[in-house]
C-alpha cells in the first residue's frame, strides 16, 4: 500500500521502521501466542525498547514528544504485519493521553515512564452491562467518605485487566450544585480490596482477554481521581478521541493485511490459463477494497491531526468517522480475502477465517456504526435527536 504524499518523511520512515519489526514477528507468531494462551510481550517489549509504544507522550516523561498521530503509525504498520498490540489502543493512546494532558505532577511522575517504555500498563473501564453506548446510562458511582472516595458498580469488556497494574475506571460523581451525577475518572489500582475481575469466554482469536469488574466499596485515596472533578466531558472524550483514532488505525492494519494476503494469492493461484486475479470478477472487488482502505487512513490521519493539533471538537467528528470508514473497509477486506481463496480462506493455514469475528469487533466497539450515525446526523447535520 502506498504512503499518502500528505505524511512527512518522518512519518513515511517511521512506517518503514515498524513494519521491519512487525515482519520480524508476523502473523505466525501472533497466532502461536494466542494458541499458547500467551500474551505479545516479546514485541510488546521490543516495541517498547525502541521508543514507539511511548511515542505520544511527553518526552519530559520519557516518551517521544509526538502525538496520537505517530502512534496511530506504529498500531497501523503492526496490525498490517499481522500482529497487532490492541493494548496500545487502552495503555498509552487512552490512559496515557488522559494522565499526560489532566493528571498530577504526581500522577504524570508514577505512570507516564512506564506506560512510556512499555514495562507498566493500564486499563480502561467505561463499557456497563446496562448502559452500553449511553454513557449517560453509567451506574459505577463514586461519593466522598472523609478524604476518600468509595467506588461501586460494574464494567464488561474490559480488555487487558490481568496484565495492567490499574484500570482507569469511569465512575460518576454528584454535582454539589445541582446534584446531577457527571463523570469522574479515578486510577483504580488492580490489587484493591473490593475490586474483582472475571473473564469473559469470547470467541475471538486475540491474546489479549476480556473482562467484567466489580466494584463493591473500593475505597480509594482522594489522589486517585484523575483531573477536576468538574472538566466531566471534557476529559472523558480526550480519551475517547484517541481510542477511535486508534481503533481506526487497528482496522487499517487488519484490511490492509488480509488484502495483501487476497492479492498474492490471486497473483499466483491459477486454475486455468492465467492467474485469478486477471479475472476482473476477482481483481476489481480487491481494489475496491483497497480504495476503501486508503480513503479510510485518510480520514484516520484528518481525525490525529486535529486531535494533536489541540481541536477536539473537530477531532471529535472526524474520529468517529474514521472509526467507521476504518470498520467498514475492514469488514469488506478481510471477507473479500476469504472469498478470493475460496476454501483455502477457511483453513487454518492462510489464518484469515479468524479475522472475520476480529473484523467485526472494529464495527462494534469501542461505539457501534450506529450510534457514530447518530452522531454525524445530530452533531454534523444538526437533525433532530429521536432519543
Amino acid at each position: 500500500m502506498s504512503n499518502p504524499v500528505i505524511e512527512t518523511e518522518e512519518h513515511r520512515a517511521l512506517r518503514d521502521a515498524v513494519a521491519a519489526l512487525g515482519k520480524r514477528y508476523g502473523r505466525e507468531y501472533f497466532a502461536n501466542v494466542v494458541a499458547e494462551g500467551k500474551h505479545t510481550d516479546e514485541l510488546w517489549t521490543e516495541a517498547a525498547k525502541l521508543g514507539y509504544l511511548g511515542v505520544n507522550l511527553p518526552e519530559e516523561y520519557g516518551g517521544g514528544g509526538c502525538g496520537i498521530a505517530e502512534l496511530a503509525i506504529v498500531l497501523e504498520e503492526l496490525g498490517a504485519a499481522g500482529c497487532p498490540l490492541l493494548m496500545m489502543v487502552v495503555s498509552p493512546a487512552i490512559c496515557g493521553t488522559v494522565i499526560a494532558r489532566f493528571g498530577t505532577e504526581e500522577q504524570k511522575r508514577t505512570w507516564l515512564p512506564g506506560l512510556a517504555d512499555g514495562s507498566r500498563k493500564m486499563a480502561f473501564g467505561i463499557t456497563e452491562p446496562d448502559a452500553g453506548s449511553n454513557s449517560h446510562r453509567i451506574t459505577t458511582t463514586a461519593r466522598r467518605d472523609g478524604g476518600d472516595w468509595i467506588l461501586n458498580g460494574r464494567k464488561v469488556f474490559i480488555s487487558g485487566v490481568d496484565i495492567a497494574e490499574a484500570t482507569l475506571i469511569v465512575g460518576r460523581t454528584a454535582d454539589s450544585r445541582t446534584g446531577k451525577l457527571k463523570p469522574c475518572l479515578f486510577i483504580v489500582p488492580r490489587d484493591t480490596p473490593g475490586f474483582g475481575r472475571s473473564p469473559i469466554p469470547m470467541d475471538l482469536a486475540a491474546p489479549e482477554k476480556q473482562f467484567e469488574l466489580t466494584l463493591d466499596d473500593v475505597r480509594l485515596p482522594a489522589d486517585a481521581l484523575v483531573g477536576d472533578e468538574d472538566a466531566g466531558l471534557l476529559q472523558l472524550f480526550a480519551g475517547l478521541n484517541p481510542e477511535r483514532i486508534m481503533t481506526a488505525a487497528f482496522a487499517l492494519g487488519m484490511g490492509r493485511y488480509a488484502l495483501e494476503r487476497a492479492v498474492d494469492y490471486a497473483r499466483t493461484r491459477q486454475v486455468w490459463k492465467d492467474p485469478i486475479g486477471a479475472h476482473q470478477a476477482i481483481a476489481h472487488p480487491l481494489a475496491q477494497a483497497h480504495i476503501e482502505l486508503e480513503l479510510a487512513r485518510l480520514m484516520t490521519q484528518k481525525a490525529a491531526h486535529l486531535y494533536d493539533a489541540g481541536d477536539d471538537m473537530g477531532a471529535g467528528e472526524a474520529a468517529n468517522m474514521a472509526k467507521y470508514a476504518a470498520a467498514e473497509a475492514a469488514v469488506h477486506s478481510v471477507d473479500q480475502a476469504v472469498h478470493t481463496l475460496g476454501g483455502n480462506g477457511l483453513t487454518h493455514e492462510y489464518g484469515l477465517a479468524s479475522m472475520i469475528t476480529a473484523a467485526r469487533v472494529a464495527r462494534i466497539a469501542p461505539v457501534s456504526r450506529e450510534m457514530i450515525l447518530n452522531f454525524v446526523s445530530h452533531q454534523s447535520l444538526g437533525l433532530p435527536k429521536s432519543y
